[in-house]
């Protein structure tokens, strides 16, 4: 079968809790938003201790009495165990093979709820868990309410993305605390031709209560816990109207860490697709963290909860339908073309670079001054958009692209959601954060992101260019895998999973392949601060045949920096007898 591919070939301030460090960014786009048809969601895994690499769980029948270990999502500590079902689905890290995907983000909220006695379902576990049972969105919803309420929660507030090949759910809960055991939380779908995302603050504010919860009724486009607004109550934390009481504003307040450092990012995204908040004024104030309590709210209402009145909406319909390049350049985003454009100020330095290292904030003279948080960031441990598609068997129609370290320099590698196994270069266990392999895909990646950091607007453009080369040509390669598998799977599922598995493979190890010898090209040609001349990716000689390339440039600083290094000096640095 290989060969047969081989022949085809033809990815702080937190609300009210501002001790978390985790970072985070998911976007949202239903079927009738995109251009194909498709569900996506995105993850981008910001962690600095986070390596990037697949975990696969097989499929499994499992013996009556048998257990699951539960291990942390952070730490890789075993937690516990709860009691195994008949039958789990395999996972690709966060898609299983019926097309069901999920994605999260951490806004911590209150702190009086981040510690729950005895529980120890932490988020990531929940999430593993849950798509091993789940075959649809509402079913994963269901599972992962369920066994909170059963075992209780041991993380802080959480937004989730849920999505499978029909619909899109954003979801947010937030422990009891030392209260109760389990949790407070709403799901709402997604309307079909609007975007939505999160980014480290809660986003659900109002919602329509409902006495019960029907999983089995498709018209229901909400659920929540049934106490999500009388626990709010009991402790305390409100005392307005039911009709008023907003799930964001009471368990995750928005502050300025709230709006700059998180809603900023879904801001970028939405002006993107949205001419509306593109235009806004009010919207682009919020996300320099420029709050508004207004007497009443844009649509009329009263704001009882002198609550944030300025803030972005949950959803954003589409201008003009989205594409999966769109998306994957979406999670490339730096504020670029926007007021907070992160290539322009002081700490871009002379090349442009859009990072700045942490810690986030500074003070000078007594004064607390931050850094951006952009969408692209560089302890990205890894970062996904998947994608569901209705129209082909999910095996086959579910496709996890996957890219390793920060989003802005990684090459998504389709994953089919099918495949029984996992190439070497994304495997766990083929290195780790402090494990060299030169297999890693995670390592490879790294070690062209941060050289492309010392000179980014020299060097990075190049890295744009092939990154754009290999994706375009992954997206038309699986259109014809599309195409054969579904033929093999027609006849014989196994044969249709074995295509995708191999295809899945080879391209996972041909990425990988090029992009080590891609960072050589890039090491030899932009060493030393000079830029030698090359042509289709090849270095050229000086016409002598001995190695000796031709004359290299020397960019040096750019003439705007020059002005910015003389400024304030006098005369420090004039060349005398000039």
């Amino acid at each position: 079968m290989r060969n047969i591919l081989i022949i085809l070939s033809l990815t702080f301030l937190f609300g009210s809790s501002p001790k978390l460090a985790l970072s985070c960014t998911n976007l949202i786009i239903t079927k009738g938003a995109s251009n194909d048809g498709s569900v996506m969601i995105t993850y981008a895994a910001d962690s600095h201790t986070r390596y990037g690499a697949i975990a696969f769980y097989p499929a499994t029948d499992n013996k009556p009495g048998s257990m699951c270990q539960v291990y942390h999502y952070e730490s890789g500590k075993w937690m516990g165990e709860i009691p195994e079902v008949a039958h789990t689905y395999s996972v690709v890290q966060f898609m299983n093979e019926h097309q069901v995907a999920i994605g999260e983000t951490t806004f911590g909220g209150l702190d009086s709820l981040q510690s729950q006695p005895g529980a120890f379902l932490d988020y990531g576990s929940l999430m593993k868990i849950g798509l091993q049972r789940a075959k649809s969105a509402r079913e994963l919803i269901r599972v992962i309410t369920e066994l909170i309420e059963q075992y209780g929660y041991a993380s802080g507030g959480e937004s989730f993305s849920v999505s499978d090949s029909r619909e899109a759910w954003i979801m947010e809960l937030i422990g009891k605390g030392k209260y109760e055991k389990g949790a407070v939380w709403v799901a709402m779908r997604i309307p079909d031709g609007y975007v939505s995302g999160h980014a480290n603050q809660a986003r659900i504010t109002t919602f329509d209560f409902q006495k019960s919860n029907d999983w089995n009724d498709p018209r229901r486009t909400i659920y929540h816990s049934p106490d999500v607004i009388n626990f709010a109550k009991a402790r305390g934390f409100y005392k307005g109207e039911d009709a008023d009481f907003s799930f964001s504003d009471v368990y995750n307040p928005v502050n300025f860490g709230g709006a700059r450092f998180c809603d900023s990012r879904v801001w970028s995204f939405f002006r993107k697709v949205n001419a509306q908040v593109r235009n806004n004024a009010t919207f682009t104030d919020y996300a320099k963290g420029k709050l508004e309590r207004s007497a009443k709210y844009p649509d009329g209402r009263s704001n009882a909860g002198n609550f944030v009145t300025n803030r972005l909406p949950l959803w954003v319909k589409v201008d003009s339908l989205v594409t999966l390049r769109m998306v994957m350049d979406a999670m490339r985003d730096h504020f670029e073309d926007t007021p907070l454009d992160m290539r322009y100020d002081f700490g871009a330095g002379p090349f442009q670079n859009p990072y700045r290292w942490r810690p986030m904030e500074f003070r000078v003279d007594g004064a607390l001054y931050l850094n951006e948080r952009a969408i692209a960031t560089q302890q990205t441990g890894y970062s996904f958009v998947a994608q569901s598609r209705s129209w082909i068997p999910d095996p086959i129609g579910g496709i996890f692209w996957f890219g390793v370290d920060d989003a802005d320099g990684c090459v998504y590698a389709p994953m089919y959601c099918g495949i029984q196994s996992v190439p070497v270069p994304y495997a766990t266990g083929t290195g780790s954060m402090i494990r060299w392999s030169d297999q890693s895909a995670f390592w490879t990646f790294n070690q062209v992101n941060n050289f492309s950091y010392s000179r980014y607007n020299v060097i990075h453009p190049e890295i744009e260019t092939y990154q754009r080369i290999l994706e375009d040509r992954l997206a038309k390669e699986t259109a014809i895998v599309d195409y054969r598998a579904g033929l093999l799977y027609r006849d014989d599922p196994g044969l249709g999973i074995d295509y995708v598995t191999d295809y899945s493979w080879f391209t996972g190890n041909m990425i990988v392949s090029k992009w080590n010898e891609f960072y050589h090209y890039l090491f030899m040609k932009y060493m030393d601060g000079n830029v030698k001349q090359s042509r289709n990716m090849e270095l050229l000689d000086n016409g002598n045949g001995r190695g000796i390339p031709k004359k290299p440039s020397q960019p040096g600083y750019g003439a705007d920096w020059e002005r910015r290094m003389v400024e304030g000096t006098g005369d420090r640095f004039r060349v005398i007898g000039e």
